[in-house]
């Protein structure tokens, strides 16, 4: 989840939230979903496939070499989605011999011509026309759609948008585009013929063996992957394309990028041959496949997806200089990624239940990443915030992490299996020591290589390295729910000098048994102690000290997952923030000092934090500072200004004159003017909003030259009246997702909020298809979490009437206008879907 959709969610869940109990109980209740019953035995999958761009179609051949799973089989049953079948025969040496078969409910069932027992191998050739846009069945959360293959502006109508086509199998859509057993526990090795216009450059799974003229203006290259995976990983790309080439050891390292994003190309994604490198030692087990490559897509359905060796973005990971000068938004996301190749690819989930196995793991690459690129604290942060957002929806809490029973696989790609499964991997990899930890993988991985795997098996692997029973912690965190929630109260006993510590849980179903850090404060200095905390209630544990403790921290290294009622006094977060050595327990202690701006040991807790070596911190301290009050003023101002100007991150720089600009000081001009040059959008947007707060004439002239689409929320909604006011039709587009949201913004600010009313409106009287693609597109992203927030649903769907109802009375007057039709056209889609 981007920023964007953080700060929406937010919003839509914060005041507005709630869940009853019912839901609560019910949100876990579905169908029984086992393990794909194995019948046929996947070797090999040939396809020869051409592109039809005016039908959006595929006209496809497949070879499909199987044998029996273990029982003798006379058919095979393949998944054939929304497919014209036009021959199915049995291929002996190239001679073709028909078949019966029957095809109905996107099932196609082969006749064989005779009963073949394990290791008879037989080749069925199959020829297809595939059409995508016949598919009915929905996305999930995760991926928006499942139509399996993706047709972006085929006509080439639009010219301020690239054509291209590409594959999106995950969870079971690759039968759309191909006959296959669409089930994660199938593996085959593949080669793919791909046809297409010379124009375009095509990228498939594997290693390119030839691209050969055939006939005019067209080329066919042949695609090659001689290790078997999951059909969900099989992919096609195609279209108009810059590629960067790179380089890890001996394997080809390429990146894919609309052209005008080739000079930024290594800037995005350059990192990834060390990412190799590091998971490849980290794991003791070298990256096995031939080669890496990522391309970017537009209209993705998702963020990322890991077809092996050949991994799609979206086109959110294309990012300008100013951008990246701030940071590499798309980073954890290409770590990600590049993990699930051991963690998907060679070992993949046996069954979507155990989807564990894949986005668990991958969600926890993006902590190793950043803790050996960037350091510890960086780590962490990212963590904390993956996993407060898992906290923020109780609907999550009562879903097992390993669950079996759901509605819809696509169910699974939650912040369940994402999230909290990246927590409970940092929680066993402390508990076990990273000896032992990583050691575990390794044997995990060795010992499924090329096949699949499940939990159990996860946890044997780690029970032979390390010599420890861990069913109690799998069944807990992997088979359980929820997570412990956590108080306490505090006694001394002056006798026996003891401080006696009761720890309660208070969770409303199930009791959890873990390891538990806590710091004892004397005298402002912490002393650490470890205790074992039993499945029960409360537990009781005695401490010798010379007298009563002032206060205590539960959990101060974050390596617990739970919930902690803390209420400490200012006093307290600012001796806290003095003893705390990790990024979480300092990060808390300004989190609660943050809840009493007014008072002074809150305000020292701010500028200690500004002095922080981690740069978030240092961000988030300047947000809590408020030089508009004069004991913030008079404290903290000289320090703000120097991080303004010589913060070595931008977004500190940026928010640094964010803060300035509440002291309506013109005698600040020079710098924010002067900032408005630095090649960063953090620094430009704030300077900026700074300086037309000052003086709101000089808006036009100042923002001519900028593109504001990249820059963060908070910058937009300190713009928004004046782009609004001036309707300045340059930045229309930037503004398009905060103004969807208009009566969430208006809760927290009335006057912002009725701006962005008047922005949203004058969106959907304009011929703007660029931000009604992009209201249309962020409005359908944020549908997939609103299953738990029946109200905002309410309140959306009443905002895309309001703007459906505008467009049509645009096209009203303008009859003969494509691009209001297509606009029409896209709001009737969003409103079909939240009105189900």
């Amino acid at each position: 989840m981007n920023r964007f959709f953080l700060f929406v969610w937010c919003l839509m869940f914060g005041p507005w939230y709630f869940v009853s109990a019912q839901a609560l109980e019910s949100s876990a209740i579905g169908k029984y979903h086992p393990s794909h019953t194995k019948t046929t035995e996947l070797e090999h999958t040939k396809l020869k496939v051409a592109i039809d761009l005016e039908k959006e179609e595929l006209q496809g051949e497949a070879w499909i070499s199987a044998s029996p799973y273990f029982y003798p089989s006379d058919s095979l049953v393949l998944n054939a989605k929304a497919m014209l079948i036009h021959q199915v025969s049995l291929d002996r040496n190239s001679n073709l011999k028909p078949l019966n078969f029957t095809y109905k409910d996107d099932i196609l069932k082969i006749n064989l011509d005779k009963s073949y027992s394990k290791n008879e191998k037989y080749t069925v050739y199959v020829k297809y026309t595939a059409r995508p846009n016949q598919i009915l069945q929905k996305g999930s959360a995760a991926i928006s759609e499942a139509k399996g293959l993706y047709f972006i502006n085929a006509s080439g109508i639009r010219k301020d948008k690239p054509t291209q086509i590409w594959t999106q199998g995950e969870t079971e859509a690759s039968s759309v585009w191909f006959p296959t057993i669409d089930k994660p526990n199938i593996k085959t090795t593949q080669e793919i013929y791909i046809t297409v216009p010379n124009r375009f450059l095509t990228l498939s799974n594997g290693v390119l063996k030839s691209s050969l003229p055939t006939g005019t203006d067209l080329r066919t290259d042949h695609w090659v992957l001689d290790k078997k995976h999951a059909p969900y990983l099989f992919f096609m790309g195609i279209g108009e394309y810059a590629v960067v080439k790179d380089k890890w050891r001996n394997i080809p390292v390429d990146y894919y990028v609309e052209k005008k994003y080739e000079s930024q190309a290594k800037g995005i994604f350059g990192n990834t041959p060390e990412m190799l490198e590091f998971f490849s030692k980290r794991l003791n087990y070298d990256y096995p496949w031939n080669k890496y490559a990522q391309m970017t897509a537009r209209d993705y359905v998702s963020g990322a997806m890991e077809n092996t060796t050949a991994v799609l973005h979206s086109d959110m990971s294309q990012q300008s200089a100013a951008a990246l000068a701030d940071e590499n938004i798309w980073e954890d996301v290409i770590a990600h990624e590049v993990f699930h190749h051991w963690f998907g690819n060679i070992v993949t989930t046996e069954s979507w239940s155990n989807l564990s196995v894949n986005e668990s793991f991958a969600n926890y690459s993006e902590y190793l990443w950043n803790e050996h690129k960037y350091g510890q604290d960086l780590a962490d942060y990212g963590l904390n915030k993956a996993l407060e957002v898992y906290f923020r929806d109780p609907s999550l809490w009562t879903k097992d992490l390993v669950r079996f029973k759901y509605h819809s696989r696509e169910d699974m790609f939650d912040a369940v299996s994402y999230n909290k499964g990246g927590g409970v991997l940092h929680m066993l990899r402390k508990f076990l020591g990273d000896d032992a930890f990583f050691a575990g993988l390794h044997e995990y991985l060795r010992a499924n290589e090329y096949a699949t795997g499940e939990v159990h098996q996860v946890r044997l692997a780690f029970e032979k390295i390390s010599g420890k029973d861990l069913n109690w912690f799998f069944n807990q965190w992997f088979y359980g729910a929820g997570h412990p929630v956590l108080d306490h109260t505090l006694s001394y006993e002056p006798i026996k000098k003891q401080v006696r510590l009761v720890v309660r849980q208070t969770q409303s179903q199930g009791l959890f048994e873990f390891p538990l850090a806590v710091d004892f404060y004397l005298n402002g200095k912490a002393v650490r102690h470890h205790f074992w905390v039993k499945a029960s209630k409360q537990n009781e544990f005695a401490i010798p000290l010379e007298k009563m403790a002032d206060f205590v921290v539960l959990n101060p290294d974050g390596v617990l997952l739970s919930q902690i009622k803390d209420d400490k006094k200012p006093e307290h977060y600012l001796q806290q923030f003095q003893g705390a050595k990790e990024f979480y327990n300092r990060a808390k202690a300004l989190e609660g000092a943050g809840r009493t701006p007014d008072n002074l040991n809150s305000l020292k807790v701010f500028l200690l934090a500004l002095k922080d070596s981690n740069f978030r911190l240092r961000t988030q301290a300047l947000k809590l500072l408020d030089l508009s009050r004069s004991e913030h003023l008079k404290s903290g101002v000289d320090r703000v200004l120097d991080l303004a100007q010589n913060d070595s991150k931008t977004l500190v720089r940026g928010q640094a004159l964010a803060a300035l600009a509440k002291t309506k000081d013109r005698k600040y001009l020079p710098l924010y003017e002067r900032s408005l040059l630095v090649k960063s959008n953090a620094v430009r947007a704030n300077a900026l909003a700074a300086i037309v707060e000052l003086d709101p004439s000089r808006f036009q002239n100042l923002s001519a030259g900028l593109d504001m689409r990249e820059w963060n929320d908070e910058a937009i909604s300190r713009l928004l009246p004046f782009i609004v006011k001036d309707k300045v039709e340059q930045h229309r587009t930037a503004i398009a997702q905060t103004v969807a949201f208009y009566p969430f913004l208006a809760f927290e600010d009335p006057v912002l909020g009725d701006w962005a009313k008047k922005g949203y409106q004058w969106i959907m009287e304009s011929d703007d298809l660029e931000s009604t693609e992009k209201i249309s597109s962020v409005m359908k992203q944020v549908l997939k979490e609103l299953k738990s927030n029946p109200q905002a649903k309410v309140v959306l769907l009443q905002i895309l009437r309001e703007g459906q109802s505008a467009k049509l009375a645009l096209l009203r007057s303008n009859p003969s206008s494509d691009s209001v039709k297509e606009q029409v056209e896209l709001l009737n889609r969003i409103v079909e879907e939240y009105q189900k």
